[in-house]
């Protein structure tokens, strides 16, 4: 059992890191962006391109992965979404899921639709033995990186200029916008950062569910579940629901392998039931 839950915190954080860009910006935005697995997908495929094609280590093909998922973000949201983020939630549906069958096309069309290689790490491959039971390396080294996001995240938003800015534009933007903050510009910064860490996770996947251009569909449900059950606008509650989907999925996948994801979505639904607004409403704390 404990095998269980240690591999399912494990894989809870690399939903943490995929989704908690989106709450953020879900919202502070108000933009439901489905397209947020896409940004994942591009950090996945330039960290495998970069380590696979150009020899470059894992590190640097990482930090390269989330500045080049930032970077798209940040080109995508000046070009197109902003056009997009003052109409309803259906166009801004419909919308970015055409950008993820666009994206799905074009990273088939690049890179064909077969898995790309990875090799972990020697550093983060194998076990160790730790109170006599055999654990993952790299599972160890997801948990702590989620954990490190995590509190920068708390920290940045909870005892910075700029976390207080979020804060007040989430509360209410047009008083944010008349005491001077810029509302929109502020936007960007925050869906680039969203973008990055987006790209962080995708990179980091590549050494748990491997990579295909269908992967932006592949954890679509995922991170949607982990925002709304967490709370959107929120950064403890989308890590508290992160850590139950993976434990809950993980064990389900060991004791129940029939059931696929049932339990998940059963999960999500009893959670929306008892909870609406979320495990962390809104409007509450970061």
């Amino acid at each position: 059992m404990g095998i269980v839950i240690y591999d399912g915190v494990a894989y809870g954080m690399l939903l943490f890191l995929i989704g908690v860009g989106l709450s953020v910006t879900m919202g502070l935005m108000n933009f439901v962006n489905l397209a947020h697995g896409a940004f994942a997908m591009v950090g996945a495929y330039v960290a495998s391109l970069l380590m696979n094609r150009w020899g470059l280590g894992f590190a640097p093909a990482v930090a390269a992965a989330c500045v080049a998922a930032a970077a798209t973000g940040a080109v995508l949201q000046v070009v197109l979404l902003r056009r997009v983020d003052r109409l309803g939630h259906l166009e801004q549906v419909l919308f970015s899921i055409g950008l993820v069958f666009v994206a799905i096309a074009a990273f088939t069309f690049w890179f064909g639709p077969t898995m790309q290689p990875f090799a972990t790490p020697p550093d983060l491959s194998g076990q160790m033995r730790i109170g006599g039971v055999e654990l993952g390396r790299y599972s160890l080294f997801l948990i702590v990186c989620g954990v490190i996001v995590f509190g920068a995240l708390l920290l940045a938003l909870g005892r910075t200029r700029y976390g207080a800015m979020v804060r007040a534009a989430v509360d209410n933007p047009r008083v944010a916008a008349a005491t001077g903050i810029h509302v929109r510009r502020l936007f960007l910064l925050t869906f680039t950062l969203g973008c990055g860490l987006a790209g962080l996770g995708g990179a980091l996947s590549l050494g748990v569910r491997g990579l295909v251009p269908s992967f932006p569909l592949d954890y679509l449900v995922y991170f949607l579940i982990v925002v709304c059950v967490g709370g959107s606008g929120t950064i403890t509650g989308p890590f508290v629901a992160s850590l139950a989907v993976g434990i809950l999925d993980v064990a389900s996948r060991y004791y129940l392998p029939q059931s696929g994801a049932l339990p998940v979505y059963l999960f999500m639904v009893l959670m929306l039931l008892w909870r609406p607004q979320g495990i962390v409403a809104r409007r509450g704390r970061a």
